[in-house]
C-alpha cells in the first residue's frame, strides 16, 4: 500500500512540489463545508495542498467558511434547491443532498477543464462515471471502512415488495436513499482509494482490492491549538466524542462504575445521544462530569490525565490525534486508527472488552510515571508524523500516484 512510512518529517512546500507529476487543474467535491471543525477542517487542509501548489481548479461544497482560498475557486451550494424537501426524514434528505452535490460536480467535470478528480465515498457516483468517460484520473476518499466491513463475503437475502405494495411517493423517496450498491460501484470506478488506517485498508484487501489501488492517508492535527496542559492533581479520564454506542461510551461507563476509584473523575466531552442516556443512568457515579458538546475540545483534553476512547468503528478518529497532541496516553482500539501504538502511546483494547478497559484504566490510575512516559511519547508521535504539513505532503504523493496510474 503506497505511503506507509510514518517517521519522515514533511519536506518544505518547495521541495514537496519540485519534480512532481501533479495535476494542473484539480476538481474536488465534498459533502461538507470548507473551513470549520471536524470534516470541514479536513476539507480546508486538503484544499490548501492544491491551492498552495497552484493547481486547484474548483471545489464544490455546501458552504465556504474560510478566507485563505479565494471564493472564486469554491462553488458553494449553501443555497440549494434540495432545501425544498428538508421536511423529509434525515436519510432521504441526506441522500438527496449528496446526489445533488454529485450532479453539480459531474457538470463541472463535463466541461473537460479538469485533469484530476478527488471526492468522497457516497458523494460522487455520477461524477466518477463522467471522469471514467473523459479519461480523468480519480481519487475516492474513504471516511471509515469498506461498506461491507472486513468480511470476505456478505450473504444478503433480497426482500422485495411487489410494486402494488409500494406507493408512488414511497418509490420516489426510496430513489433518494444511498444504497449499498452506490458505494460498491464508486470503489470500482475510482483509480485510487484513500484509506485512513491499516484496519480500513484491510477491509478492502479481503474484498480483493489490489495494494496499488490503496493509498494510506492518515489525518493531521493542529499541534499549536492542541497542546499539553498541566496535569490535574487528581486522576482525570476524558472521553471525547459523541456519546453513542459505536464509540464505546457504554463500555467506558461500565468499566468506570466497576472500578469505583476514590480519588478520580471521568469527564464526558461530547453531545449526549439518546442511546447513551440509559447507560448514564445505570452506571452513574458522582465523580462523572457530563460536559456535553464544546467548540473548544482542546481546553478539556489538555486538562486530562488520559483519554479513553474504545470505539468499535472509525476510519481514523480525529480525537485520537487531538488527545495525543495534548500529551494524553490513550485507551483505545485498533478500530479507531493508527495514532496509538500499544504500550508506547497508550493501551490498545479489543472493541467491547469491558474487562480490558477496566484493567487499562486501573493500570494508568496506579502508575502516574507510565502516564507521563506515554503522554510524552504521544505528543512526540504526532509532532513527528501527524501534523497537517505531513498530511498535505502525503496528499501530494497521492495526487502524483493517481496521475502516474492514468498514463
Amino acid at each position: 500500500m503506497p505511503s506507509e512510512t510514518l517517521n519522515a518529517p514533511a519536506p518544505s512546500a518547495s521541495v514537496a512540489l519540485a519534480g512532481r507529476t501533479l495535476p494542473t487543474n484539480l476538481l474536488y467535491s465534498i459533502f461538507a463545508r470548507i473551513g470549520g471543525s471536524g470534516l470541514d477542517t479536513d476539507a480546508f487542509e486538503t484544499l490548501r495542498a492544491s491551492y498552495r501548489g497552484r493547481f486547484l481548479g474548483k471545489a464544490v461544497a455546501y458552504d465556504n467558511r474560510q478566507r485563505e482560498i479565494p471564493a472564486s475557486l469554491i462553488h458553494s451550494l449553501r443555497w440549494h434547491p434540495v432545501r425544498l424537501i428538508s421536511f423529509l426524514d434525515r436519510p432521504y434528505y441526506y441522500g438527496a443532498k449528496k446526489k445533488y452535490l454529485d450532479w453539480i460536480t459531474s457538470r463541472h467535470l463535463a466541461t473537460g477543464r479538469y485533469d484530476l478528480f478527488h471526492s468522497w465515498s457516497g458523494d460522487c457516483l455520477r461524477s466518477l462515471q463522467m471522469a471514467r468517460r473523459l479519461g480523468v484520473p480519480s481519487i475516492l476518499e474513504i471516511p471509515t471502512w469498506h461498506r461491507d466491513g472486513g468480511k470476505e463475503k456478505i450473504q444478503r437475502q433480497k426482500v422485495t415488495a411487489s410494486p402494488e405494495e409500494v406507493s408512488r411517493v414511497q418509490r420516489w423517496k426510496n430513489r433518494l436513499l444511498l444504497q449499498r450498491r452506490r458505494f460498491i460501484m464508486e470503489y470500482k470506478l475510482a483509480d485510487l482509494l484513500l484509506v485512513l488506517s491499516e484496519r480500513a485498508a484491510h477491509t478492502f484487501r479481503v474484498r480483493g482490492f489490489p495494494e496499488e489501488k490503496l493509498f494510506y492517508l492518515p489525518r493531521g492535527v493542529d499541534i499549536e491549538r492542541f497542546r499539553p496542559g498541566k496535569r490535574p492533581a487528581r486522576f482525570r479520564a476524558v472521553f471525547a466524542g459523541a456519546l453513542i454506542k459505536r464509540k464505546g461510551i457504554q463500555h467506558v461507563l461500565k468499566a468506570w462504575h466497576r472500578l469505583n476509584f476514590a480519588d478520580a473523575e471521568l469527564w464526558l466531552v461530547g453531545f449526549v445521544h439518546e442511546e447513551a442516556k440509559p447507560y448514564l443512568k445505570q452506571f452513574w457515579r458522582d465523580n462523572i462530569r457530563v460536559v456535553g458538546f464544546v467548540p473548544d475540545p482542546e481546553n478539556y483534553l489538555n486538562q486530562g490525565s488520559i483519554h479513553v476512547f474504545p470505539s468499535q468503528w472509525e476510519g481514523s478518529a480525529k480525537v485520537t490525534y487531538e488527545a495525543a497532541a495534548c500529551a494524553l496516553p490513550q485507551i483505545t482500539t485498533r478500530e479507531a486508527g493508527d495514532v496509538v501504538r500499544d504500550g508506547v502511546e497508550g493501551i490498545i483494547v479489543k472493541p467491547g472488552d469491558v474487562n480490558a478497559v477496566a484493567a487499562a484504566l486501573e493500570h494508568l490510575y496506579r502508575n502516574p510515571d507510565v502516564v507521563e512516559q506515554m503522554g510524552a511519547a504521544a505528543r512526540r508521535r504526532v509532532v513527528e508524523n501527524f501534523t497537517w504539513d505531513h498530511f498535505r505532503t502525503r496528499l501530494l504523493d497521492a495526487y502524483e500516484t493517481a496521475m502516474r496510474m492514468a498514463r
